[in-house]
C-alpha cells in the first residue's frame, strides 16, 4: 500500500468552529470547562490505601483472566505469574506501568479547533452510546435504525457543550453488524467533526475505523501514530476478566499511538460486592491490570482509568444508576485517580425508562457526581434512558440543558471578588428602600449576567399555560426538530470526502469484519 500524501491543511479540518448551523438556540460557545472546585473526597488517606492494598492484593492473589491469548504472552514474558488464562502480577510491577502513564495528553480530531484535552482539571461530555433501542415522543420505544443514529449525531455535533463522539448513539440494527462499523462510522465523520470513538470488537472494526479517521484528517500514516487522534473504550468482564476482542482491540490503538480508556462495569451486589468499597477494589484492580500492560506494551500510551461501578436493585436484579451509592463510588474512584496519576472517565446514567422527573434527577446526581470526583470524561452524558437500552432526543436536549448550567457554574466570573463583582457602589446607591433592576451596575451586566436556558421555561404558571401548557419533554421534541431541519454538516474537502467513501465501499466488497450470523 502507497503511503497517501499529506492533506493536513487541505480541508479535513472543518475550520473555525463559529462556522456551524443556524442557530436554532442561543446555546453557550465550543469551550473545554475547567473544574476550579476541590474534589469531594470521602476516603481518608488511610480508606485511599486500604482500597489500593485490597487491589493490589486482587492481582496478587486472586489474579485477573486474561483470554486473550497474546495478552498473556506479554504478561508472561513481564515477569507476571501466568496459570492458563489466570494472570496475577505483582504491585511493584503495576506501580511501575502505572507511572509511565500520562496524566494528560490531548486527541485531535480532523478539525484541529474541537481538539480536547483529556486530563488535569479538563472535563470533557459525550454523547449517549450503544443503545440498542431509540425513543422518542413519534415512535414511542422501537429498535434502532441508521436514520436515528445519524440525527443523534446531528445533535452531537450541534450542542457546543459536547466535545466527543462515542459509540453508535443508538446501534442501527438495520444495518448488518458485518458492515456497520462502516457505515455508521462514515455518517460519524461526515457529520461531525468532533473527536470519535473506535469499538474494540474485533481486529476488523478497530482497523478500519483508525484508517477512517486518518483518511478523514488528511494524514500520513506516521501523522496519525504521532499523537492521539480518536480512542477506544472496553469494558472489562466483571468478575476478574478481560475478554479477546476488547484487549486486541485496545493492544492494536496503542500500538499506533490512540488513546485508551479502561472501565471496568461492576454492579454492587451482582458482579461485584455489595458494599462500595469491595465493588471500588474490584474495578480498581480490573482497571489497572489492563492499564499495566497497555504500558509495558508502549510506555506512556494515552490511557485513562474509567469507572462504572454502581448497585443493582436487590428487588429484582436490575441495575440502578443515580443512586447515593453510584454518587460516592465515583467520588471514591475519584480518588483513587488521582493517587494512581491517571486520568477519570465516569459516565452519566440513569434507570429511567422515558424523558420525565426520574430520568432527569438521576441523570443530575450522575453527571454532578462526576463534577465532585474530577471526572476528565463524561460518557453517556445526553440522551441515555433505561439503564442503556434507549437513546432519545428528547432527553439528549434535557440533558444539555443540564450540561449548560455545569459549564456555567464553573465560570469564572461565576465567583468573581473583584470591585465591581462587590459592588459596593451599587449597594450604597441602593440602599435599603430601592432595587437593584435599575441600577447602571445592573443595566451595564444584564444580558449576560446570568445563565439563560433554552429548553427550560421560566414563566409562571399562567404565562405557561398560555402559550399552550407545552411540557418538557414536548418543548425538547420541538426543539429536536427544528435542529434537524436547520442542520448543517460541517464542510470536508472533496478529495478527502471521495477517499474515505472508496474506502469504505472497498472493505464492505470485502465483507467488512466477521460475524457469527
Amino acid at each position: 500500500m502507497s503511503e497517501p500524501r499529506s492533506r493536513k491543511r487541505g480541508g479535513g479540518r472543518a475550520g473555525n468552529t463559529r462556522r456551524s448551523s443556524p442557530a436554532v438556540i442561543q446555546q453557550m460557545p465550543w469551550r473545554i470547562p475547567l473544574n476550579t472546585d476541590r474534589p469531594t473526597e470521602p476516603l481518608s488517606p488511610e480508606g485511599v490505601q486500604a482500597i489500593h492494598d485490597g487491589a493490589m492484593r486482587v492481582l496478587e492473589e486472586v489474579g485477573i483472566e486474561f483470554l486473550n491469548d497474546e495478552s498473556r504472552e506479554i504478561l508472561r514474558e513481564a515477569g507476571c505469574d501466568v496459570h492458563g488464562t489466570n494472570v496475577r502480577m505483582g504491585r511493584d510491577f503495576v506501580m511501575e506501568m502505572i507511572a509511565k502513564a500520562p496524566e494528560s495528553f490531548t486527541i485531535t480530531p480532523r478539525n484541529p479547533d474541537r481538539e480536547v484535552t483529556v486530563g488535569a482539571k479538563h472535563m470533557l461530555f459525550g454523547n449517549v452510546s450503544s443503545p440498542p433501542n431509540y425513543w422518542d415522543l413519534e415512535t414511542g420505544k422501537v429498535a434502532g435504525t441508521r436514520e436515528q443514529c445519524a440525527n443523534l449525531l446531528k445533535l452531537t455535533q450541534y450542542f457546543n457543550c459536547i466535545h466527543f463522539a462515542g459509540g453508535y448513539p443508538v446501534e442501527p440494527v438495520d444495518v448488518h453488524a458485518s458492515v456497520r462499523h462502516l457505515d455508521v462510522v462514515h455518517d460519524k465523520l461526515l457529520l461531525t467533526d468532533k473527536v470519535v470513538h473506535a469499538y474494540s470488537l474485533g481486529r476488523e472494526r478497530v482497523e478500519d475505523v483508525m484508517e477512517m479517521v486518518r483518511i478523514a484528517g488528511g494524514l500520513s500514516h506516521e501523522e496519525f501514530e504521532a499523537r492521539p487522534h480518536m480512542y477506544t473504550n472496553i469494558n472489562s468482564t466483571s468478575p476478574l476478566k478481560h475478554d479477546v476482542p476488547m484487549i486486541d482491540g485496545c493492544l492494536r490503538c496503542v500500538r499506533r499511538g490512540q488513546a485508551v480508556i479502561v472501565t471496568p462495569f461492576t454492579l454492587a451486589g451482582a458482579m461485584a460486592p455489595v458494599t462500595m468499597a469491595g465493588a471500588v477494589v474490584q474495578s480498581v484492580a480490573e482497571a489497572l491490570c489492563a492499564i499495566a500492560l497497555f504500558q509495558y506494551v508502549r510506555p506512556g500510551a494515552p490511557c485513562v482509568f474509567g469507572t462504572f461501578t454502581s448497585n443493582v436493585d436487590m428487588k429484582t436484579g436490575a441495575p440502578a444508576f443515580g443512586t447515593p451509592e453510584y454518587m460516592r463510588a465515583t467520588q471514591m474512584t475519584g480518588q483513587m485517580a488521582r493517587f494512581y496519576g491517571l486520568p477519570m472517565r465516569a459516565s452519566g446514567a440513569c434507570t429511567a425508562n422515558v424523558p420525565d422527573g426520574q430520568a432527569m434527577w438521576e441523570t443530575s446526581n450522575s453527571l454532578w457526581s462526576a463534577v465532585q470526583s474530577g471526572t476528565n470524561i463524561v460518557y453517556h452524558a445526553a440522551g441515555w434512558l433505561e439503564g442503556g437500552l434507549i437513546a432519545s432526543p428528547e432527553k439528549f436536549i434535557m440533558d444539555c440543558e443540564v450540561l449548560q448550567m455545569i459549564q456555567r457554574y464553573f465560570e469564572p466570573e461565576t465567583y468573581a471578588t473583584g470591585p465591581d463583582d462587590i459592588a459596593l457602589d451599587a449597594i450604597k446607591s441602593v440602599g435599603s428602600d430601592g432595587h437593584f433592576f435599575g441600577t447602571e451596575h445592573t443595566q451595564e451586566r444584564y444580558e449576560k449576567a446570568f445563565y439563560q436556558p433554552f429548553v427550560s421555561d421560566w414563566t409562571n404558571y399562567e404565562g405557561w399555560a398560555a402559550k399552550g401548557g407545552v411540557w418538557t419533554a414536548e418543548r425538547a421534541h420541538n426543539l429536536y426538530k427544528e435542529i434537524l431541519n436547520s442542520f448543517e454538516a460541517p464542510p470536508m474537502d472533496i478529495a478527502i470526502r471521495q477517499e474515505l467513501s472508496e474506502f469504505v465501499e472497498r472493505r464492505k466488497s470485502e465483507g467488512g469484519a466477521p460475524t457469527d450470523f
